[in-house]
């Protein structure tokens, strides 16, 4: 009886077993996705994802223990350079499987097991910045951006219209205003308002004198 071992054998030997999955492994850190059987996919996801979550650590004793499992030095160096990065923010589920039918002949159910963050068709539409569980703090960092970033508008937009526009306008108009306008008017107007009523009493006290002057002779 067989209780309680949850290993699939896939028809093979141990040894058999060990190199098969290293292969298909190392087939999907070179094209990203591959077509298998879907109890191979189940075996290999099994097998790779913990390899690629030593590589998120780039250090020489995660490299032997990789290329322990692997047996490939480009695979392992593909793995550490290029997938690291591209899945870094992953907390885990990098890859996919995808069912595609039965097969022909022997009616076996086949599936696609592909990298997650290398299938450009589902993450089209997708943004770059990745959800995690921590929304709640980056929210409230998002509130304390918002907040400071009005101050300095206020300050750089308000105090140059009021110093340029005001003191101009002020100081243009009304001494113009003063200087053009009264100067003019009062040496105009009253100037010669003064001479002609001088005038008038000149003549005034003229004809007195000369009327005096004929009752005095007659």
């Amino acid at each position: 009886m067989r209780h309680g071992k949850k290993i699939a054998h896939l028809g093979r030997k141990t040894p058999h077993r060990k190199y098969m999955l290293a292969n298909m492994a190392c087939s999907l850190i070179e094209h990203k996705s591959i077509n298998t059987t879907v109890a191979k996919a189940k075996a290999l996801k099994k097998y790779i994802e913990p390899l690629i979550t030593k590589s998120k650590s780039d250090s020489t004793h995660n490299r032997r223990i990789v290329f322990s499992y692997l047996k490939n030095k480009y695979a392992v160096t593909e793995l550490f350079r290029d997938i690291s990065v591209k899945i870094g923010d992953r907390p885990g589920g990098y890859t996919r499987i995808i069912k595609l039918g039965n097969r022909l002949g022997d009616n076996a159910s086949m599936a696609m097991i592909e990298l997650v963050d290398y299938n450009t068709i589902y993450n089209s539409g997708t943004d770059s910045a990745k959800k995690t569980r921590r929304r709640k703090k980056s929210s409230k960092k998002s509130n304390v951006i918002v907040e400071e970033s009005p101050a300095p508008v206020v300050e750089e937009s308000a105090a140059p219209v009021v110093e340029e526009s005001a003191a101009p306008v002020v100081e243009e108009s009304a001494a113009s205003v003063v200087e053009e306008s009264a100067a003019p008017v009062v040496e105009e107007s009253a100037a010669p308002g003064v001479e002609e009523s001088t005038h008038e009493i000149k003549n005034n006290e003229t004809n007195q004198l000369e009327s005096d002057k004929k009752e005095t002779d007659s």
